[in-house]
């Protein structure tokens, strides 16, 4: 099955479908930085650099399976205030459309958070893809039951060209705690009450400690995981494009690494990221789909479809 990647990012689509025996032939995304990194990665696939308003379709190979994964921040619940660029933002999901209108591949699988199916013209863009022949079918999918240790809920709509809709039974693997991951021989160590750490991380150590001893993880800002962190005995929460998560042990703390974020992701452990600068590295990589989760969507739609 030849495949090709849309919004490609740092490649985490390409690095699933070749996980399923699938061959991919080209991919592309407007950000440079992205782009090089799959490329460094998968020098054998045809890479371009592009924003997907203006490709000319004609010149893309053809393929079997088109995996797409628009830009989210226009939908997401924590892109904030509504502000002008989050109209160019959910836009990029046209570029699905016209490039189906002019291959016609037998698949398709749009990857995007669950808020991608309330987009107030959702329901026109799914009208132009059945139009061209395509049955649609959302899944909601929990990477954790995909064996990746990190719990992330994303939107998957696979477009297949038959009568129905295709659900997929995917199978539900078990759930990989974050102790599998964490190093904690490794990274740059501070004393937890040092001069200068707020009040509001201090509480956070204090109930995550009561709750779960003297070793667990907990986001060292923002919301999420509650005031308490997490078991590591269960997946890490949500990686995202900031640097967020922390690992604390005793009377130490520190911030997840970049290596460490790449295998909750579900990247192969010798994925190459940018060395020299962490917070480029973990933009791309939260932003990235988890490979193990297209892996297992490719394997169960080559099945049925």
């Amino acid at each position: 099955m030849r495949a090709i990647d849309l919004f490609a990012g740092c490649g985490g689509s390409s690095t699933g479908a070749l996980m399923a025996g699938c061959e991919v032939v080209w991919a592309a995304n407007h950000w440079l930085a992205a782009v090089q990194v799959h490329k460094n990665n998968h020098p054998d696939i045809e890479h371009i650099c592009q924003d997907l308003h203006q490709a000319d379709w004609s010149q893309v190979p053809a393929h079997d399976l088109l995996l797409a994964s628009p830009c989210c921040q226009g939908h997401s619940k924590a892109r904030g205030k509504h502000r002008p660029q989050h109209d160019a933002s959910r836009s990029t999901a046209w570029a699905v459309v016209s490039c189906a209108e002019y291959h016609r591949p037998e698949a398709i699988v749009v990857e995007n958070v669950p808020e991608f199916l309330d987009w107030e013209l959702y329901p026109v863009w799914e009208m132009a893809m059945q139009t061209m022949g395509y049955s649609l079918s959302p899944h909601m999918i929990d990477a954790a039951d995909c064996g990746v240790p990190q719990n992330r809920k994303r939107m998957f709509v696979v477009g297949t060209r038959s009568e129905s809709p295709i659900k997929l039974k995917l199978k539900k693997r078990p759930h990989v705690g974050a102790r599998n991951v964490i190093d904690f021989d490794s990274g740059k160590w501070s004393l937890i009450n040092k001069p200068g750490r707020s009040g509001a991380t201090l509480a956070r150590v204090a109930n995550g400690r009561s709750s779960f001893g003297d070793r667990f993880v907990m986001p060292y800002y923002g919301s999420g995981s509650g005031l308490t962190g997490r078991d590591l005995d269960r997946p890490i929460g949500t990686v995202t494009t900031r640097d967020r998560w922390a690992v604390v042990d005793g009377d130490k703390m520190r911030m997840v690494t970049a290596e460490e974020y790449k295998v909750f992701m579900g990247f192969p452990v010798d994925y190459q990221l940018p060395a020299k600068s962490k917070s480029l590295a973990i933009h791309l990589i939260g932003n990235a789909v988890c490979p193990p989760v297209m892996r297992d969507i490719i394997t169960e739609l080559k099945k049925v479809a």
